[in-house]
């Protein structure tokens, strides 16, 4: 779950967004009130906090904050094998 956390805290620094308000089925855009600029921040601090490469079209589907989490996941899983 530690990657849940580094996740939201970095949000919360990142996107001066109330705490209370990330929960996994929560919607990432509406929440953080992401435009584009703010997809290209959010990929720079992904990349700068967990060294992996973000594809910025990865985000179109990602819906949720459960959906964020299981791709940050699914990646770091993907570059420890790689």
């Amino acid at each position: 779950m530690e990657i849940v956390e580094k996740i939201n805290s970095f949000l919360v620094e990142e996107f001066e967004v109330d705490p209370a308000k990330i929960t996994p089925e929560a919607g990432l855009k509406e929440t953080l009130e992401l435009d584009s600029l703010d997809y290209i921040d959010l990929v720079v601090v992904i990349e700068n906090n967990f060294g992996i490469k973000v594809d910025p079209v990865d985000f179109i589907d990602l819906v949720t904050f459960q959906d964020f989490y299981d791709y940050v996941t699914k990646r770091l899983h993907s570059k420890e094998t790689a």
